[in-house]
């Protein structure tokens, strides 16, 4: 059997790990410790503070989100 690809935000994960040097982990963290609440806030504060691309920011806000 041929494992399945994976699909969703999750597919971004290695990706965003090797373009910032961070475990998918402290992005979530580092989320859940924003005193933001809502999806495009987060999205925007990543982007800014950050210098996440779009993209990658909404696939690990979604991810948070959605584990919440």
């Amino acid at each position: 059997m041929s494992e399945q690809p994976v699909k969703g935000p999750a597919s971004y994960f290695p990706s965003i790990e090797k373009k910032y040097g961070r475990p998918v982990a402290e992005w979530v963290d580092l989320i859940r410790s924003s005193p933001l609440t809502r999806h495009m806030e987060l999205v925007s504060w990543l982007k800014t503070e950050h210098g996440i691309g779009h993209g990658h920011a909404n696939a690990l806000v979604k991810h948070t989100l959605t584990e919440d």
